[in-house]
């Protein structure tokens, strides 16, 4: 019955533009979308630092590159070595092939694994940046101790996410465009929703595989995100091992920074949660 009010529900919605459904309509692929908005990912962060202190003849690990257009954005900003990370084995074709196509193949590595456990030698990188990753890793704590080894003495790692209680911090609108949908319904029932949506595009089982796991009692659940609040974050970059450079809470609108200030309700009302580590 849940689930039934939920799919009518969100035929009143419009869906926000998303990557996944450009590329199955054939307007763009999910790398060029990137690309082309890698710009959008470091804005926060130019408020502060230049992209030349970020990126010029830096070597630069980009957690969580996805198919890697942002990566390709970064090393058009003059980095000397740039490796894009991600746990999904298939991004990484789409990748070296944008990297061929935009003349980036020769400062370009992209590694398939887990941001926990990198493999790389400690004091790897001058620049480390997790752009929309913090909020999908499975032990935050554990890629942040990693991060910290592998970066340079005097190197920054870049933070930014969406926290969990963000209008569509859930991470489903590519299909459910219900903002907050996450506060209204259980789990189980934006599960049922979301598998019962990914009948009506041809990717619908990829978009099942990417999302959603079974844990040990049998039970599906979402395991493309971690929950990651505000709150929770607090706790992680307190016990960072790094001087934190730079923090910021972005609100939704401006209008609406007031209520972005509030202990409780920010969770709801941030857009964006904005940190600069340097390593001492």
């Amino acid at each position: 019955m849940m689930t039934k009010f939920l799919l009518a529900l969100n035929r009143l919605f419009p869906l926000p533009v998303h990557p996944f459904n450009l590329q199955n309509e054939g307007k763009e692929s999910y790398a060029m979308w990137q690309y082309e908005r890698g710009g959008n990912t470091i804005a926060f962060y130019t408020e502060r630092y230049t992209t030349e202190e970020m990126f010029a003849d830096k070597t630069v690990l980009d957690v969580g590159c996805g198919a890697g257009g942002k990566t390709m954005y970064y090393a058009s900003q003059g980095v000397k070595k740039i490796v894009g990370m991600d746990i999904v084995a298939h991004y990484k074709e789409e990748a070296e092939a944008l990297a061929e196509q935009l003349g980036y193949a020769d400062r370009f590595t992209f590694v398939v694994g887990d941001a926990a456990n990198t493999g790389f030698p400690d004091n790897s990188f001058d620049t480390i940046i997790m752009n929309d990753a913090m909020e999908h890793v499975d032990r935050p704590d554990l890629v942040l101790a990693e991060v910290r080894r592998v970066l340079k003495p005097g190197g920054r790692l870049y933070v930014n996410f969406p926290p969990y209680y963000h209008p569509f911090g859930a991470h489903l609108s590519d299909l459910i465009a219900i903002p907050w949908v996450h506060m209204f319904f259980s789990e189980d029932t934006l599960v049922d929703a979301y598998k019962e949506l990914c009948k009506t595009v041809p990717d619908g089982d990829d978009r099942i595989n990417f999302r959603i796991s079974t844990n040990a009692q049998g039970k599906e659940y979402f395991s493309y995100i971690n929950h990651m609040t505000i709150k929770r974050f607090d706790g992680l970059r307190a016990n960072a091992g790094m001087k934190q450079a730079y923090y910021r809470e972005v609100p939704l609108r401006g209008f609406l920074a007031p209520l972005a200030k509030l202990p409780l309700l920010k969770e709801c009302f941030v857009k964006m949660v904005v940190c600069v580590f340097e390593k001492e």
